[in-house]
């Protein structure tokens, strides 16, 4: 049995709902899945009935944007509950960050002449927690980009006119409120993220685990936090960052990680569970 542990739905910046999400998972392969869209546990009950219809274990997840240091670092939670009163509530005022920065985006290209409005974004996206791939491809729909990359190198990129900064928590506050929630918190995709520096203190605020296996770690890369995860004693994971057709060909299943890293993530979870059973 092979999992994904990385994957994104339509109630993020995914293009498919979960129902589609499982079919594509099964016809790979799978046998567990992991849903892990931006801010929001929202698609967590259909991706798990879908989960169940197509004979796959799942894993309730999310991705949570958090800084350390002032570096841009995301944070996986699995096997959480995401029916816990605290994490939805902070998970409310990340996704009205996220539609704040929509706002922000569409007003800058206003400012530059290209006729969008926020409502136009909102209504595309469709979920709570909107995204720049949104904004993009708004602007292709509308004629003013011929394409989401064109959309990004000249509007939406950090440093182009559009872009507009995210709120972002620490990750010590991230850590904690993955855990609270009884789940497991795992570095995303560290080798894009390139900040190995913030991997030794996050780990003595709790940090789990590292994504060593993902789309764009190369073989040596994911050598690399094999060996870091070992020596700081942290759980692995990976899977392949799907969007469904937002960024190119699906990629659902073309990473992934055997049961025993499956098995490792669940474990983690029980003990932290019991942990807060017993306060």
């Amino acid at each position: 049995m092979f999992a994904d542990l990385h994957l994104h739905t339509l109630y993020s910046d995914g293009t498919w709902p979960p129902e589609e999400l499982a079919a594509r998972a099964a016809a790979a392969g799978l046998g567990a899945v992991a849903l892990t869209d931006h801010d929001t546990v929202e698609g967590c009950r259909e991706m798990a009935a879908a989960s169940r219809a197509r004979g796959l274990e799942f894993l309730a997840g999310t991705e949570l944007t958090a800084e350390h240091e002032g570096r841009e670092i995301h944070l996986l939670g699995y096997c959480m509950n995401p029916e816990d009163p605290t994490l939805l509530a902070a998970m409310r005022q990340f996704q009205a960050a996220r539609q704040e920065r929509i706002r922000r985006m569409v007003a800058r290209l206003n400012e530059l002449g290209l006729p969008l409005t926020a409502d136009t974004v909102f209504e595309l996206a469709n979920c709570r927690s909107p995204g720049r791939p949104h904004v993009a491809r708004a602007l292709v729909q509308a004629g003013l980009c011929d394409s989401m990359d064109e959309a990004f190198e000249r509007f939406l990129k950090q440093d182009r006119p559009a872009w507009a900064p995210k709120f972002r928590i620490s990750t010590t506050e991230a850590i904690r409120l993955i855990h609270q929630a009884g789940g497991v918190a795992v570095m995303a995709h560290p080798g894009l993220t390139r900040a190995d520096e913030a991997i030794l203190p996050m780990a003595a605020a709790g940090l789990d685990g590292l994504e060593c296996f993902h789309t764009k770690h190369t073989p040596a890369t994911s050598r690399h936090y094999l060996q870091l995860a070992e020596e700081r004693s942290l759980l692995v994971t990976g899977g392949s960052d799907c969007h469904g057709l937002n960024k190119g060909k699906p990629l659902v299943g073309s990473v992934r990680v055997p049961r025993e890293r499956v098995e490792a993530v669940k474990a983690r979870a029980a003990e932290r569970k019991s942990s807060l059973l017993r306060g």
